[in-house]
């Protein structure tokens, strides 16, 4: 994975959903966010071979390579990238994900999330603030 200055301000966006990827999209470029947008994991990892991304804000759920598995394959091919991704979930009631989400101990939106959620985790990310599962959980539910 390259470093690069300008990686420092790109999102990557793992989603399959294309109105929430866009939705996403517009909220991080008014941000000052560049974005990247791929439908899966698998197509997310390759990209992680060519680009720095900020931070990595990936759907649960998705075709062909889910969100838990893409996870599974950071941890071995860019452990450093860990502590910079987000998960969204429309399924934070099941108890599997419920599960790994505390395991992984990232932080995660629950959808619907807000613009004003998205801003202030990615802002919380970028500027090294440890927000866990466990201090979200108060929001969720």
């Amino acid at each position: 994975m390259q470093s690069t200055k300008a990686s420092a301000k790109t999102v990557l966006v793992i989603e399959d959903e294309a109105i929430i990827a866009e939705v996403c999209t517009r909220i991080l470029r008014a941000e000052g966010f560049k974005v990247r947008v791929v439908p899966d994991g698998e197509a997310a990892l390759d990209l992680l071979n060519e680009e720095g991304f900020a931070f990595v804000l990936v759907d649960i759920r998705m075709p062909r390579m889910n969100g838990i598995e893409f996870y599974r394959h950071l941890e071995r091919m860019y452990p450093k990238m860990v502590d910079r991704v987000v998960f969204t979930t429309g399924d934070i009631l099941s108890s599997d994900i419920k599960r790994f989400l505390d395991e992984a101990e990232c932080p995660y939106l629950a959808k619907p999330f807000t613009p004003d959620e998205l801003k202030g985790i990615a802002k919380d990310i970028l500027d090294g603030k440890d927000r866990t599962n466990s201090e979200r959980s108060e929001n969720v539910g």
